[in-house]
């Protein structure tokens, strides 16, 4: 049975909610502050997520 590594998801999901901020960084319609908003929140996971996969490297 093939298993997710702790971290994988909150990355891979960081990294999908980071292309959508950057996409409505470029839109101009939107406002800045909440574009910025979501460019961070992806960041944090993604930087959540690679602290996970390097503390849990050896468990599987």
């Amino acid at each position: 049975m093939n298993r997710i590594r702790e971290g994988m998801i909150p990355a891979v999901l960081g990294t999908a909610v980071t292309a959508a901020g950057y996409a409505m960084k470029q839109n101009r319609s939107i406002d800045k502050m909440i574009s910025n908003t979501v460019f961070g929140f992806g960041l944090a996971h993604i930087v959540l997520g690679a602290i996970d996969l390097v503390e849990h490297r050896n468990e599987i």
